[in-house]
């Protein structure tokens, strides 16, 4: 009897987990094919609308035309702050980078923080230098983080020009490699 209560509770929490994954995920027509908006490879990449520190809104959308890094973060992260180092260097070798499909780099910085003061001062420390960083300040509660299923950070998705998911979760060497792949030259 035991073990029949652990298979139907493992299902039951599959057909939940099935059920959870399905909610963000839509289907839209573009010239007879049907796109996929969604978190896997493959798939284009859920729109995100946050305040930047000035308080102006920018949209994900508005950077479609070059390959983006969603790159989600937070002041008060040990391993954030360890990673954006590279972050800076990738950001520094690819925004003026030719590449085969795209009119450029940027990055999508969304902070996880909770206090403004705390979010621009690790901005500036880290001298995270592009334009584009939101939060909505609402810590682990954050909206773009239950979009895109972050449930720890650092964590990224790079997209391509079309706002197509082509990785995730790249650190250290490995996002270098994944832009050096869209890069015509340096």
């Amino acid at each position: 009897m035991r073990l029949f209560s652990i298979i139907l509770l493992s299902a039951f929490v599959s057909f939940l987990d099935i059920n959870a994954q399905g909610t963000d995920i839509t289907a839209k027509q573009t010239n007879g094919q049907n796109n996929i908006i969604g978190l896997n490879i493959g798939n284009f990449a859920p729109e995100l609308d946050f305040p930047d520190p000035n308080g102006d809104n920018i949209k994900l959308s508005s950077l479609k035309g070059s390959v983006v890094l969603i790159d989600f973060w937070a002041s008060w992260c040990g391993p954030c702050r360890r990673e954006n180092p590279n972050v800076v260097a990738a950001y520094k070798k690819y925004s003026n980078s030719k590449f085969k499909d795209a009119k450029g780099f940027k990055i999508y910085s969304v902070s996880l923080d909770k206090s403004k003061d705390a979010w621009k001062s690790a901005i500036k420390q880290d001298k995270l230098e592009w334009e584009e960083h939101v939060s909505d300040l609402k810590y682990w509660s954050s909206e773009g983080a239950r979009i895109y299923g972050v449930r720890g950070i650092p964590y990224n998705f790079l997209l391509d020009s079309d706002g197509k998911i082509i990785a995730k979760n790249l650190k250290g060497i490995r996002l270098h490699q994944e832009l050096d792949k869209l890069v015509k030259s340096l």
